[in-house]
């Protein structure tokens, strides 16, 4: 897949040309809204607020197949939001935090096969590689013994999807930012120091993070107008 193929822009996207998409993302919209108006605390974790948290995901699982099916880069978009909502499921238990990260490991793998590895900007990858060092020097002290690994295996991986998410361009480098930016509060919140509104700033830029990866799959040819 060439790279230089960028998501068609968000005005264009949203624009009259595109009634389709903006009517295929009214679910999406509908689902985060309830979630933060529902607000399920943490303390209370259940089925059903497992799935009020990964409905917003799977309506955008659905948005890929109405807006712009059949595509490999569609397919493994969703390949990465249905494990995504298997994450944030494993997620609302603390003993499944560890299964929470190996499916999220799983989606961001999905993102890096959509990315490809061509063309390679070593000189990005420096820039990532660095920024993730500067991070993890002050979160691992911070980690259990045996959580070091695997919060660094999911680091690499995620600095990885970033690499290739800013490389490919368009919503999609600015959703591995996002993203990113969203996994690090929370592991700060999770492993470091406890603050408020962490789960506001993390739930909030999760979605927005979704959204824009999503979006880079609205490239013509493929994308349906009407």
């Amino acid at each position: 897949m060439d790279a230089r193929k960028e998501g068609l822009p968000l005005k264009i996207i949203f624009s009259d040309q595109h009634p389709q998409v903006r009517r295929w993302l009214v679910p999406f919209i509908l689902a985060c809204s309830l979630y933060f108006l529902l607000w399920i605390p943490d303390d209370q974790p259940s089925w059903v607020s497992a799935l009020v948290k990964c409905l917003p995901i799977l309506c955008l699982v659905v948005f890929l197949w109405a807006v712009a099916p059949g595509g490999s880069y569609s397919r493994l978009l969703q390949g990465a939001l249905v494990c995504s909502a298997v994450g944030d499921a494993c997620l609302i238990w603390p003993e499944a935090f560890v299964y929470g990260m190996a499916a999220f490991s799983a989606a961001h793998l999905f993102y890096l096969w959509a990315f490809g590895l061509s063309p390679l900007k070593p000189g990005l990858l420096l820039v990532t590689i660095l920024t993730s060092l500067i991070y993890y020097s002050f979160l691992v002290p911070h980690l259990e013994p045996d959580m070091v690994l695997p919060v660094l295996a999911y680091g690499l991986i995620l600095t990885s999807m970033l690499w290739r998410s800013l490389v490919w361009g368009g919503s999609a480098s600015w959703g591995g930012v996002v993203f990113t930016v969203s996994d690090g509060v929370l592991a700060w919140n999770t492993f470091v120091y406890s603050f408020p509104f962490a789960r506001l700033l993390t739930m909030t830029t999760y979605y927005v993070a979704q959204l824009l990866l999503t979006l880079s799959a609205l490239r013509d040819p493929g994308l349906k107008t009407h």
